[in-house]
């Protein structure tokens, strides 16, 4: 490891807030030291307990991330809050708007947030999502909460991370609930109907009711259907109760073994994709890829000869 990265790192281990950021962000963009970094933490991660937010967009995830926060810090020292924005498909940039969002949490030393571009990976995660976090598991953090982009029904990515996920809808989604049933609705450990003060909460968790009854779960876990109202803190001690009770039962039952390992397995395969499309563009050159694409673009050639022709290579 290079000296910068090792003095970044005892800095990051010591609690400055600082060096955590930097040491993220080397992380996220993958910079020089990443990799090292990464194999220094890995064996002291495994301790924190991972718990995810996700559901559509206008749901009031991150004030009840918030409050989760809030609630957890009486039980953690350190608490910690990733959140993924969307990004532009173009520049990739975005506006981590969780940040000002979350802005009550900013005066407490124990709770320290990271915004993330979703730099156009699909699932409602960042590529780095699942780095982020062992980085932060590593430096002591008691548990991670987080929070997905909030694009709707593909936002499955999350239970390769977290320990507990909790969807979050809304009274008034009407339609809208049923476009989300076919995805997220399956990997939801806790349902929540947020803004529960408002007109329709009773029918919005009666429909959730209704299509946990009509599928099958994945495990014989069944997931609760909470109400809370974000604004004013009601309904936060059930919820707390509630992804308490799942990680107990997911201990003992084996799902966070399961769950972990499949986590570990995505991380190890995506990092083999990763590595194995650098070592072909380098054995084969880029001038080669670049002419293929080419003839691929005009018609000459189909994507399928195209690859074998430059695995052949």
């Amino acid at each position: 490891m290079i000296a910068a990265a090792e003095s970044l790192l005892a800095a990051a281990r010591k609690g400055d807030t600082r060096s955590i950021a930097r040491l993220l962000t080397i992380v996220e963009n993958d910079e020089p030291g990443s990799a090292d970094i990464l194999r220094a933490l890995y064996p002291e991660t495994g301790r924190a307990r991972i718990v995810g937010v996700t559901g559509p967009p206008g749901g009031g995830k991150s004030t009840l991330v918030s409050r989760l926060a809030a609630a957890y810090r009486s039980i953690y020292d350190r608490v910690a809050i990733v959140a993924v924005d969307p990004s532009s498909p173009f520049t990739g940039g975005a506006i981590l708007g969780d940040r000002i969002r979350m802005r009550d949490r900013f005066l407490d030393e124990g709770v320290f947030i990271r915004s993330m571009a979703s730099r156009g990976h699909a699932g409602g995660l960042a590529r780095a999502t699942m780095r982020i976090v062992n980085v932060l598991d590593a430096l002591g953090t008691g548990l991670v909460i987080v929070e997905t982009v909030g694009v709707g029904q593909e936002e499955v990515a999350v239970v390769r991370v977290a320990d507990t996920v909790c969807l979050v809808t809304v009274p008034g989604l009407g339609d809208d609930i049923q476009a989300i049933k076919a995805g997220v609705l399956e990997i939801a450990d806790v349902l929540v109907v947020n803004k529960a003060d408002t007109p329709g909460a009773d029918d919005a968790a009666r429909d959730l009711a209704q299509m946990l009854s009509l599928g099958h779960g994945r495990t014989e876990w069944k997931p609760p259907i909470l109400r809370t109202s974000a604004q004013d803190g009601s309904g936060i001690d059930e919820l707390v109760r509630a992804i308490d009770a799942h990680a107990t039962w997911a201990r003992s039952s084996g799902e966070l073994e399961e769950r972990r390992a499949g986590a570990a397995r995505e991380e190890v395969e995506a990092l083999l994709r990763d590595a194995l499309v650098k070592r072909l563009e380098s054995r084969i050159g880029s001038a080669r890829v670049s002419d293929a694409v080419k003839r691929v673009a005009t018609r000459e050639l189909d994507p399928y000869r195209a690859v074998d022709e430059l695995l052949d290579t």
